[in-house]
């Protein structure tokens, strides 16, 4: 099919009209982002998304914190404006992409198969898309929302939201004036258990980042001779041991929360020592939620030497590494035990962890959109492995969630499709979120 024929279907109007096309434009803007302040396309999106909400008579402003770092925020009156606010927050950049690795072009937007295709469109450009459409169709027709609502399109999240969600915090903190709750990426999509039950995953909890650079320092000299003091040899050996090196189960109330959802849906008893295997069973989410349960640190990269013949006096690593909610101290105790006291630890970027309550007017509104929409819908909270602008806004008192609803076919690999290839959402997923969100509006 045609990419025209197939972002909406006959007689379609308003936000379910036009979603998919809106995915597609914003997949078409290059917002790759290299963590080096390369990218092409942040300034570009960001105007895109001021002149969409300008179109239907809002006033959105762009802000830059650096040449072509750009996110684009604004305010939208609620009926209750003596109700604190809701924020709702996306981000427009994407990881880079490899165009020869990927059925399609990841910058073509091509929907094929009843989805869109390229990178973003889990994330997420497809909650952008989705929040862009609903608020566009409400403003149309003169529904406000019960209470204002803030929306925020942001720079920089894949880099860690320096450039963006922090920028706004520390500099612009008065656009959230009001705000005390809300929702963004990684939340509200469905895990099919049978026919009649569909787990739909809110995020409540968010594990810390800590990416750091690991350095060993030796003794530099010829390839051709002994040289005990190897910095390359000495590195290897740590990294090695710590992509090898499992942390201990630590299961923060969100995943006890979560497991024990699970343990009632699939109608089984959670064995504490063996949660992997019970895990292992969630098939597409399995690899989200297995990293839950425990710190984690994986090497990323390594950098050493600059000819074949030479012995370089330095090797480096770096090393993604995230810790749960109540367990930062011990992660760092745990880094420096498995590394040993030749390697130094240097702190590319760091955020805190976040976990809140499952509970209150938000999540029961979220709930019951989910419901409304899909009569097998049951909402669960969860933890995220990674981590979102969430941590930024945490730090002005706002409670955050993960809620960009999505119903996904049962044998999609969601979780595969986050900085993946061939990353791709059903267009039905897409509508289906766009009737949960402006359900979610009405209520929150």
């Amino acid at each position: 099919m045609s990419d025209r024929d197939g972002v909406g279907g006959r007689g379609e109007t308003g936000a379910e009209g036009e979603v998919a096309e809106l995915c597609r434009d914003l997949i078409r803007i290059d917002t790759s982002n290299f963590g080096d302040g390369s990218g092409p396309g942040e300034r570009a999106a960001a105007e895109w998304v001021a002149e969409k909400l300008a179109e239907v008579g809002l006033e959105p402003q762009v802000f830059e914190s650096a040449k072509g770092r750009a996110s684009t925020v604004v305010r939208i009156e609620g009926e209750d404006r003596s109700r604190p606010g809701l924020l709702i927050h996306g981000h427009t950049d994407v990881v880079p992409a490899n165009a020869a690795d990927w059925s399609y072009d990841p910058f073509s937007g091509e929907v094929a198969d009843g989805c869109v295709w390229g990178r973003g469109a889990v994330d997420m450009k497809d909650m952008d898309a989705m929040v862009l459409a609903v608020l566009r169709d409400r403003i149309r027709t003169g529904r406000k929302p019960p209470r204002d609502v803030v929306l925020a399109f942001l720079a920089d999240e894949e880099a860690g939201g320096t450039y963006g969600a922090r920028f706004l915090v520390d500099k612009h903190p008065d656009l959230f004036e009001g705000c005390t709750e809300a929702i963004g990426e990684v939340g509200g999509f469905s895990f099919t258990v049978n026919d009649d039950l569909r787990l739909y995953l809110i995020e409540t909890a968010q594990k810390g980042m800590d990416w750091m650079k690991l350095v060993v320092d030796g003794t530099a000299g010829h390839g051709s001779m002994i040289n005990k003091d190897n910095a390359i040899t000495e590195l290897s050996e740590a990294v090695a041991r710590l992509g090898r090196h499992q942390f201990p189960i630590r299961l923060t109330k969100t995943v006890r929360a979560f497991l024990d959802e699970v343990s009632d849906a699939l109608g089984i008893e959670l064995d504490p020592d063996d949660l992997e295997g019970a895990i292992e069973r969630l098939g597409p989410i399995a690899r989200i939620i297995g990293a839950t349960i425990r710190n984690t640190a994986q090497p990323t990269m390594l950098g050493a030497g600059y000819k074949v013949n030479v012995i370089p006096g330095q090797a480096t690593a770096h090393v993604d590494g995230r810790f749960l909610p109540g367990f930062e101290d011990e992660f760092q105790a745990e880094l420096d035990a498995v590394l040993g006291p030749r390697v130094r630890r240097e702190r590319v970027h760091g955020d805190r962890a976040l976990e809140t309550d499952f509970d209150g007017a938000l999540v029961e509104a979220m709930a019951a959109a989910l419901k409304a929409e899909d009569p097998a819908a049951r909402a669960v909270p969860y933890c995220l492995s990674g981590g979102t602008d969430a941590k930024s806004f945490a730090d002005l008192g706002i409670r955050c969630f993960g809620f960009a609803p999505l119903k996904l076919p049962a044998d999609l690999d969601f979780a595969g499709m986050f900085h993946g290839v061939d990353e791709r959402v059903p267009v039905d997923g897409l509508k289906f979120g766009v009737r949960v969100l402006d359900r979610f509006l009405d209520a929150c």
